[in-house]
């Protein structure tokens, strides 16, 4: 299937050319199928399929369209910074024919630049579990009006000890029914499915 054969916004079609994708990948067609009418999803995919792609468009998608009821703004937790920025990067070619303002936020810097990010309420905020945290418990960050959020390599934040951290954001933000909610993990292991379950 081809993206253009997909109902986005044309400012984000631009943005899937200028990033060089015309054919979605199997992921990204599973995933959109339900995401774009605003279902959650928890998936299965390795490193290279093309979920970040997945992700990204539909919190776009959404950001873009008006009937839905979750709030615009997006959180995506991954498990390191050089995901973060990577992502970030990712974001910003497919979003850039969008007035939509991201940055990361993560460990191993300094707090002024992040937190100059937080003031501005940037739409998309990617960062790991402990600096999201830390900004969260000072107040900086507003979890509760986060209403996209996205969990990446969810097995690795598992492994990497960050499952209370995850519970402990979780239950700051919106309830399930005011928020759009994306897993995704290189397995679905019991705590991926447990996490998804409960949240």
């Amino acid at each position: 299937m081809k993206f253009t054969e997909l109902n986005l916004n044309e400012k984000i079609l631009k943005g899937i050319e200028q990033a060089g994708f015309e054919e979605c990948t199997a992921v990204q067609v599973l995933t959109l199928a339900e995401t774009l009418k605003g279902r959650d999803v928890a998936v299965q995919s390795q490193t290279g399929t093309g979920k970040t792609a997945a992700f990204l468009i539909t919190n776009y998608q959404l950001m873009c369209e008006e009937w839905t009821q979750v709030r615009k703004k997006a959180l995506i937790i991954v498990p390191t910074r050089e995901l973060a920025v990577q992502i970030e990067k990712e974001a910003a070619l497919l979003g850039s024919h969008l007035d939509v303002t991201m940055g990361s936020i993560y460990g191993g810097v300094g707090y002024a630049a992040q937190e100059e990010l937080l003031e501005k309420d940037a739409d998309i905020i990617i960062g790991t579990p402990g600096r999201l945290l830390d900004f969260s418990r000072s107040g900086k960050l507003k979890l509760k009006e986060r209403g996209i959020l996205v969990i990446d390599e969810a097995d690795r934040l598992f492994d990497m000890g960050f499952l209370p951290d995850l519970r402990r954001m979780l239950r700051s933000m919106p309830p399930p029914d005011r928020r759009m909610t994306m897993l995704f993990s290189a397995t679905l292991d019991a705590a991926a499915r447990e996490l998804a379950w409960e949240h």
